[in-house]
């Protein structure tokens, strides 16, 4: 989750008590992990303020400055999600390196209208003037389960932050997390999940992205790589090629008669990991199937069984390019979830990569999350030039930071 508070200099929960930590006027009046508690033992894991009675929780919606006012996003109206849609591909994402997000309607619904969502939970600030009700602001909340130490825990999955450049100076950010927080209490749910560029008091973890070029020429072009030493094109295309077709036998496209046994596949292989993601039989059938141009899902059946022993995911995101004389555009793949069981992870996911370049990808993501480090070196990919991102969790401590690789899960 993006927003627009001062970032800081530290990113763990293990750094010593002793730094000088950044000033969070806002941060430090919620129920998130503190600097100033960092390595303190005697605090407890878990929860750090308890549920109360639905009955006490603030009522009315928050005041905003005046000119503004909150309204609640239908985004499963047609309207409305173009609203949104049109207000997020303006404003959510500046240039960054000449690329813009492009992101779809599809790829939207998917992200916010999992099973169970909570249309409350969409919250948008609207301006409230004779000249304009112009959405300004944005922020979404997903109902998402996730474990920690050995409970399945629901919390609001938040994302999609996003102010209007001309109230980024104004203060809203603090108002829209108080009021998604609000109603996600109102829908019984007290624990919040979310991921930022910026830090804040206190990542559990900061992730790294790592890159795989699948198009080598292309991101050339684009000026999202450069040649490295005693390289030519013709030596760097040759580098990064790839076969054809999937290597693995059994290996094809996730179908719906897959549904439970990916299931059984990932929750078993997440239950290793201190803070991970859990699915039930709906959540798989959403968040897995296909969906054209916003997530791919395969899978590897035993030839002789039919059994499911495998499987990988990759989500696609488009990306505008400007200023560039021979393309308009670039296409990522991102690594989503993965689980090699009888199929060698290398293996696995470097059919992962040839399927990604089918569908016509440039370039594939993965960060340094679960095991996905045991791929990076011999797949060839490249770490990449961004800080990272810092993944927190609302109202509930952990008593020490996570290694990335204790992650098991990835937030979108």
């Amino acid at each position: 989750m993006e927003e627009d508070t001062a970032g800081g200099s530290k990113s763990q929960l293990g750094s010593a008590k002793e730094t000088a930590y950044p000033i969070h006027k806002f941060w430090e009046t919620q129920p998130v992990v503190q600097y100033k508690d960092i390595g303190d033992t005697s605090l407890p894991e878990g929860p750090i303020e308890p549920a109360t009675q639905l009955s006490e929780v603030r009522q009315v919606p928050y005041k905003l400055p005046t000119g503004l006012k909150w309204t609640t996003c239908d985004l499963s109206d047609d309207d409305m999600l173009t609203e949104v849609w049109n207000f997020l591909n303006n404003y959510l994402c500046e240039e960054y390196y000449n690329r813009r997000y492009i992101l779809s309607k599809e790829y939207l619904r998917w992200i916010l209208l999992p099973p169970g969502y909570k249309q409350s939970l969409h919250v948008g600030v609207r301006a409230d003037t004779p000249n304009s009700k112009n959405l300004l602001g944005l922020i979404a909340g997903v109902p998402t389960k996730i474990r920690l130490r050995g409970e399945v825990v629901t919390m609001a999955k938040t994302n999609l932050l996003c102010v209007h450049k001309d109230l980024r100076s104004k203060g809203i950010t603090p108002f829209m997390i108080k009021e998604v927080t609000r109603r996600a209490q109102l829908a019984n749910i007290w624990q919040g999940v979310y991921c930022s560029r910026k830090v804040v008091p206190t990542p559990i973890t900061t992730c790294k992205n790592w890159l795989r070029f699948l198009d080598p020429k292309k991101l050339i072009e684009i000026g999202l790589t450069t040649f490295g030493p005693r390289m030519n094109m013709k030596r760097i295309i040759r580098l990064y090629s790839l076969p054809d077709a999937p290597l693995t036998p059994g290996f094809r496209r996730m179908e719906p008669h897959d549904v439970s046994a990916v299931e059984g596949l990932l929750n078993d292989y997440l239950r290793q990991f201190r803070v991970a993601a859990h699915f039930d039989y709906l959540d798989v059938a959403h968040w897995f199937e296909t969906k054209e141009d916003v997530v791919e899902s395969y899978v590897v059946a035993n030839p002789e069984t039919g059994d499911v022993t495998d499987f990988c995911s990759f989500t696609i995101l488009n990306y505008s390019i400007h200023g560039n004389p021979k393309h308009t555009t670039m296409k990522a793949a991102y690594s989503y979830y993965n689980v090699a069981t009888k199929t060698s992870f290398v293996q696995l996911m470097k059919d992962a990569l040839i399927v990604s370049k089918q569908k016509n990808c440039d370039v594939f993501f993965a960060a340094d999350v679960m095991h996905n480090e045991s791929f990076f070196k011999e797949l060839k990919f490249r770490e990449g030039d961004a800080e990272g991102s810092h993944y927190y969790l609302y109202n509930y401590r952990l008593r020490s930071a996570l290694k990335p690789s204790e992650l098991g899960l990835v937030l979108i």
